[in-house]
């Protein structure tokens, strides 16, 4: 609305009553959010939502007496407060960074300069929240992406590239079936040397509790306790203050911002994203075998030949298009292009086994 005088066009009229109705819905997923959290991650979803209110209070200054009644918030907004009454997850948090980061105020002349950039603010809000649970999820959700795809890609690439040779069908069946226990072990023990193995790796850096039983016996003038501290990366200053902590020759800390907290054996892991070394291992070894199941499924059925390929190509297709928006999903990132880019990349492997298979089939003959 340009001036009190005018009255907003009825095309102004319905998008903003749509906004008003997005804005209402994000504060109501925010509030449910705080409602199962607790401490300051509560209180930054409280905050979300009160400025989402401030949005709410534009359009409606906005809108005067053509608000009417409430209308439908966008499929997105709906899927997204389902999605938090079911599950409440990260999930939920990267859905809504990816509609934050999607907001139409930039380019609207009505919504004000400032609550574009609060939108913009806000995906970073939520990124922030979403990183803790990102974390916990990267180590193991990392093994069973990787072993769906695997799965998906690898055995497509068996059964195409052996039954491309002309063998039976039965012949094609039992090797897709091979490939699938031998794929599964075999990613399933690589996956937990892998972790534990990364996971000793991290451990064999972690700072010991030995500056606290062998520092009464330093030389005190000779200090080598400041070297310890330095090769942990603290200044030369900052270690000296540690040390005469360490030593007693200081009875307070006296600069805090110099000093580190003493090792505790019940802290919690630092190592959590890397994930645990038997569920990665069961993660990889569940969904590689998920996933190696799905090519071999129209030979399970009885197909053969061609009328086995095109059916086994188009699931494995339609499940890497699922993985690939669920990575992107929780990434943040375009769901679609993720899901494009998962498939071409499985089914142009498969395709060229396919085509090595035809080969090795006419030089068979």
């Amino acid at each position: 609305m340009t001036s009190t005088q005018e009255k907003p066009a009825p095309a102004d009229i319905r998008r903003w009553r749509q906004y008003l109705a997005d804005e209402r819905a994000e504060a109501a997923t925010y509030r449910y959010l705080a409602g199962r959290r607790e401490g300051e991650e509560r209180e930054i979803l409280l905050a979300l939502a009160k400025a989402e209110g401030r949005h709410e209070a534009h359009w409606l200054l906005l809108l005067g007496g053509d608000a009417g009644k409430p209308v439908r918030a966008s499929l997105r907004n709906i899927l997204l407060g389902f999605l938090a009454r079911r599950f409440g997850s990260v999930f939920v948090l990267a859905l809504a960074q990816r509609a934050e980061s999607r907001s139409p105020y930039a380019k609207d002349p009505t919504a004000t300069d400032a609550m574009a950039a609060d939108e913009q603010i806000h995906e970073e809000v939520i990124r922030g929240l979403a990183t803790r649970g990102r974390n916990r999820l990267s180590g193991n959700f990392r093994a069973a992406v990787f072993g769906a795809n695997d799965g998906l890609v690898s055995n497509l690439a068996l059964v195409l590239g052996v039954g491309a040779t002309g063998v039976s069908t039965g012949f094609v069946l039992f090797s897709g079936i091979a490939g699938l226990l031998a794929g599964a072990l075999s990613m399933g023990a690589g996956e937990y040397v892998s972790v534990r193995s990364q996971r000793e790796l991290l451990a064999a850096s972690r700072p010991t509790q030995i500056t606290l039983t062998a520092a009464k016996e330093l030389d005190i003038d000779a200090n080598e306790l400041v070297l310890v501290y330095r090769a942990r990366g603290m200044s030369r200053q900052a270690a000296q203050h540690r040390a005469e902590e360490r030593l007693g020759l200081r009875d307070c800390d006296c600069d805090p911002s110099l000093s580190l907290q003493p090792e505790t054996s019940g802290e919690r892991d630092e190592h959590e994203h890397v994930g645990t070394g038997l569920g990665a291992a069961a993660s990889s070894f569940c969904f590689f075998a998920s996933g190696a199941v799905i090519p071999i499924l129209p030979y399970l059925f009885g197909l053969s030949g061609p009328t086995a390929v095109i059916p086994a190509c188009v699931l494995v297709g339609l499940a890497l298009l699922g993985t690939g928006a669920v990575v992107a999903l929780l990434s943040g990132a375009s769901p679609l292009k993720l899901a494009l880019r998962q498939v071409a990349i499985g089914l142009g492997a498969a395709a060229a086994t396919y085509l090595l298979g035809l080969l090795f089939g006419v030089g068979l003959l």
